[in-house]
């Protein structure tokens, strides 16, 4: 397997990126590939640093950047030679020796726009959406979409509910995925009509597992395997969840250690713990479900161990064939639930 990844995309690129993708070389076979797209004269410096001298290591030069702030289109289009097209573009041609997957921690509505226009949709996949594994108290949801679309139409909120529901059987090994939609209330009446429409193709999707509307102070109370939502919503969703969780650690932390030091320090192992099960860096990255390629979108601030996650996640998605699943299960449903 060939696996691109964008070495100067995110707040700790290129460091982070690059200790990530060697981190990762000790899992991967001996036919694996990783190509190392962005500045060539600083990827091999730090390759030469690292003493990372591996055979299965390609360095591909993109001399220019995407900043994280840039218009997305305008950006992709202005900008050929930037790590983010580049990488797609090898993951356009990969049959001719490019990219499997492609990863990167960059601008995300770059990322997703060059995806789309080199990989493609899968054959029935009207919009791809980005599909975020959230840790519960009682187990993984799966959310999407979180970016990728912040503005659609009941069929595409009703696809994101069918490719969630392949993702999590082929990657949680959920055997019947529970999947809801995000809604303000519980209550049939309730919700725009956007939410209303979703909710009457879901409902009439053949084999699918349909659990009504789950608010957000549901959300981590395990009461679906998937949760369906516009792009804006979950986008909004995943960062207040991720700003709410660490600072009720930084709290809980703190308060202990003000009534007793020495508990404090016997705590912080189990605050390790909890954590590690609530970290986003230990989940990788987030795939954009949809497109005819394998695509993982990771979080701005990623660490060298979240690029190391996200490469081995990629590998399982490939392995699994979950785009294979997901055009199978599009055309079981077909156009009869409105999907199609």
């Amino acid at each position: 397997m060939r696996i691109a990844i964008d070495v100067m995309g995110g707040d700790h690129a290129p460091g982070a990126i690059l200790d990530g993708a060697f981190g990762a070389l000790k899992s991967l076979g001996a036919d694996d590939e990783l190509m190392l797209v962005g500045r060539g004269e600083v990827i091999q410096c730090a390759v030469e640093a690292s003493g990372a001298h591996d055979p299965r290591i390609r360095i591909v030069d993109a001399p220019d950047e995407i900043g994280m702030d840039e218009q997305p289109v305008e950006a992709v289009r202005s900008k050929p030679h930037s790590s983010i097209v580049v990488m797609s573009e090898l993951a356009h041609r990969r049959a001719e020796h490019g990219a499997d997957v492609i990863i990167s921690a960059g601008n995300t509505g770059a990322c997703v726009c060059a995806a789309q226009m080199a990989l493609r949709r899968l054959p029935g996949v009207h919009r791809p959406g980005i599909a975020v594994v959230l840790p519960t108290f009682g187990g993984p949801v799966v959310l999407c979409d979180v970016g990728a679309n912040p503005d659609p139409r009941p069929p595409h909120l009703a696809q994101y509910g069918i490719m969630g529901e392949v993702y999590a059987r082929e990657m949680l090994g959920i055997a019947e995925p529970r999947v809801a939609l995000m809604n303000i209330g519980g209550e049939e009446g309730k919700g725009t009509g956007l939410i209303k429409a979703t909710r009457d193709i879901l409902k009439a999707t053949p084999d699918l597992c349909y659990a009504g509307f789950v608010e957000g102070r549901s959300l981590f109370d395990h009461v679906a395997d998937v949760v369906v939502t516009d792009g804006f919503v979950g986008n909004v969703v995943i960062k207040l969840a991720e700003g709410l969780a660490s600072g009720l650690f930084r709290t809980i932390a703190r308060e202990i250690a003000a009534i007793d030091p020495a508990l404090a320090e016997r705590f912080k192992p189990v605050q390790k713990r909890i954590y590690a099960l609530h970290d986003y860096h230990e989940h990788g990255g987030a795939p954009l479900l949809g497109v005819n390629g394998v695509c993982i979108i990771c979080h701005g601030s990623s660490e060298a161990r979240t690029i190391t996650n996200a490469i081995l996640k990629s590998r399982h998605m490939v392995d699994n064939r979950v785009n294979q699943a997901i055009v199978n299960r599009l055309a079981q449903v077909g156009s009869g639930a409105g999907v199609g």
